[in-house]
């Protein structure tokens, strides 16, 4: 069935929209395919002697003929002999898996006192070697794609994402992300990532594949001739949208071709809603309630739910009642819900979805750290994130995975494009490795910590963009205790908990932290109670705001020992911070050993 010119009008006002809208043509339709120098590999791990110090403690393998070899007391002796020869602060620790001792040389030594000591032990026939006991560092390793040292957008320091530092951390495994969008055209350096999706276009005009809605989210095309979309709409081509889209969030990486994915160890489930002209929005609603798991009526269950959803996508007027219903469902399921702020130059409280509420709204930013020139701004926008812009060189666009074909599926490609929908994905990204880091964190945590660890535009941006441009490393670093490695704040001071009484209080003091406390802070507490259930547990902030941990209820276990996740992003990180115990009934007593703070 053809559509009429006026229910073509009718795609554009209402549906949420072309692609083209969000998405600038692209500058090339292929780019060329000799293959970028590879950087560099770098090895899983890597070792390296304590940072700014000199080694702090040596491992020492005696011969196997050796007293030192089998008894700690004679290694320990040994030590004690070292130190005496050299003057030196020498001390056995213990033993390892090996049968080589640990040997610790106090605090802070010198670099000529640890040669001594080295030189003591090296002296000694019954020693095999002595070696310092280094300090291990987990990498990700550089990924080998032979198109990474084009994505400026993943690590360059002005306006990249710090992606890889992320890496270190997670890198999307576990999560799936719904592209809600144009479908998928077969690309070679994305299939490993692909898992089931859904055709939700049910008007056979808009779906051009011959048949409704489907299980078969494969994007047949979506070109147009001069016209056939809007009085004055001129030809295009076909896009392949959400095959670049997909790419962005989660190509295959380390593969030794092409690019990589911010979050490539990820699944990407397509759900294809656009097509011809646009799409409307009863199939982007049914869309967004499917990818989260939720029920649509002739539509198979979703095998694959998405804990977060990319809507490169978007149209003219308010948020209807409708769309923001799907949206709150979404989110209620648990599901982070990220969508373009549009290419207008305009304010962006003037586009659906980027004015819904519960969704996180993303600006783009040029390769100088700007907003770029298309980008929509406004006080609806949360974030900015690389989207690039062409005005000198195509290099300075988003390259991804795509498509050489015109019309129809002809050979896969890269090539760069520009636009909030390339901005879009970087944000759906990087809330992909979140959740894949700390899989309890819900959507209001995961947008909170993005804003929250946003770094300042290193340009300018006028009509507000949002928290800033999106720091993927720092953004992980938080929500897993706030630096790489995390700092521990502990109390092992025990307090009696006295049997229905006044609550009882126990302060630690942060201090030597920068900004807010993280999204995901952690609160380790071990009581000892006769009956769990009576007891009421509450972290209190410096502030004096109170979050509870545990309500009463009827448990009757005996003890907490557990680990408790905050969003304290709100709270200046320094200060001192309590955690409040009450027993609420009686006869039954306990103890607060010890509880921790791990930013």
């Amino acid at each position: 069935m053809r559509t009429s010119p006026t229910l073509r009008r009718k795609l554009i006002s209402v549906a949420a929209v072309s692609a083209a809208l969000l998405t600038a043509a692209p500058v090339s339709v292929a780019v060329a395919q000799e293959a970028a120098p590879t950087p560099a590999a770098v090895p899983a791990a890597r070792t390296e002697a304590a940072p700014g110090t000199p080694a702090e403690r040596l491992i020492v393998g005696y011969k196997s003929g050796a007293t030192e070899a089998k008894s700690d007391k004679a290694a320990a002796a040994d030590a004690a002999a070292k130190a005496e020869k050299t003057g030196e602060d020498v001390g056995f620790q213990r033993r390892l898996g090996t049968g080589a001792a640990l040997v610790e040389l106090g605090t802070d030594p010198t670099r000529a006192s640890v040669a001594d000591v080295v030189a003591a032990y090296e002296a000694d026939p019954q020693v095999a070697y002595v070696v310092p006991d280094r300090l291990n560092k987990p990498t990700a390793v550089t990924p080998n794609d032979t198109e990474y040292t084009k994505q400026w957008d993943l690590f360059e320091s002005t306006a990249g994402m710090n992606v890889p530092a992320a890496w270190d951390t997670t890198t999307g495994s576990g999560v799936t992300v719904a592209v809600i969008d144009t479908g998928y055209v077969a690309h070679s350096d994305l299939a490993a990532n692909i898992v089931g999706g859904y055709d939700f276009i049910s008007d056979t005009a808009v779906s051009v594949d011959g048949n409704g809605r489907d299980s078969n989210p494969a994007d047949p095309g979506d070109w147009y001739n001069a016209g056939e979309c809007g009085a004055g709409v001129p030809a295009s081509t076909s896009s392949w949208h959400g095959t670049h889209v997909a790419g962005t969030i989660a190509a295959a990486t380390h593969n030794g071709k092409g690019i990589a994915g911010i979050a490539y160890g990820a699944k990407i489930s397509p759900v294809r809603v656009l097509g011809k002209c646009g799409g409307y929005d009863s199939d982007i609603i049914d869309a967004i309630t499917w990818a989260s798991g939720g029920t649509v009526s002739g539509v198979p269950a979703n095998a694959n739910v998405a804990k977060v959803i990319n809507m490169s996508l978007g149209g003219g007027g308010a948020c209807s009642t409708a769309t923001q219903s799907a949206i709150n469902g979404a989110v209620n399921r648990g599901t982070s819900v990220v969508v373009a702020a549009g290419n207008e130059n305009t304010n962006a409280s003037g586009s659906s979805p980027a004015n819904c509420a519960n969704v996180i709204t993303v600006a783009a930013t040029n390769r100088a750290g700007s907003r770029a020139s298309y980008s929509n701004y406004g006080t609806v926008v949360d974030i900015a994130a690389p989207g690039g812009e062409t005005r000198t060189t195509t290099a300075n666009g988003i390259l991804s995975t795509l498509n050489s074909g015109t019309k129809t599926p002809s050979s896969e490609n890269y090539a760069y494009y520009q636009g909030t929908s390339m901005a879009t994905p970087h944000v759906a990204g990087l809330a992909a490795l979140m959740k894949s880091a700390v899989p309890a964190l819900t959507p209001a945590q995961i947008e909170s910590a993005i804003k929250a660890n946003a770094r300042p535009l290193p340009g300018t941006c006028s009509g507000g963009c949002g928290a800033g441009l999106a720091d993927a490393a720092k953004t992980v670093q938080a929500v897993k205790g706030g630096t790489s490695t995390g700092t521990t704040f502990s109390s092992t001071t025990a307090v009696a908990i006295p049997d229905n009484a006044a609550a009882i209080e126990s302060p630690i003091t942060v201090s030597g932290r920068s900004g807010n406390a993280p999204s995901a802070l952690q609160v380790g507490v071990d009581i000892t109670h006769t009956y769990r259930g009576d007891l009421v547990i509450d972290l209190v902030a410096p502030d004096g705001s109170t979050y509870r941990l545990k309500s009463a209820a009827s448990d009757s276990a005996d003890n907490v020992n557990t680990t408790y996740t905050v969003n304290a992003s709100s709270e200046t990180a320094n200060g001192t911070w309590k955690l409040r115990v009450q027993d609420t009934a009686a006869q039954d007593t306990g103890t607060l050993n010890s509880w921790k703070l791990t930013f």
